[in-house]
């Protein structure tokens, strides 16, 4: 049986400048999501159908529900929190 076991990032603080990056990564993690639905023939529709393959999220990030947003939000703060764990520096040029 699958046991999920993510690194512990619990300790790590992430600096200003990496929170604010956090909103910009998780745009881009959708955007990168939806053109791969996208060429899987995916288009968008009021609701999920798998075997019509539509979504109401093939929309614009700004267009996203709540949820959603947080969904990637969570997804690129603790993928950043992890990089800095693993004893990486983030710094912008």
């Amino acid at each position: 049986m699958y046991e999920p076991k993510p690194i512990d990032t619990s300790e790590i603080v992430l600096s200003e400048e990496l929170l604010e990056l956090t909103e910009k990564i998780a745009e881009n993690v959708h955007d990168v999501w939806a053109v791969g639905r996208i060429s899987e023939g995916w288009t968008y529709g009021d609701g999920k159908d798998v075997d019509k393959k539509t979504t109401p999220l093939l929309v614009p990030y700004e267009e996203l529900p709540e949820r959603e947003k947080e969904y990637d939000r969570n997804t690129a703060f603790e993928t950043l929190k992890l990089v800095v764990s693993l004893g990486y520096k983030i710094e912008k040029i």
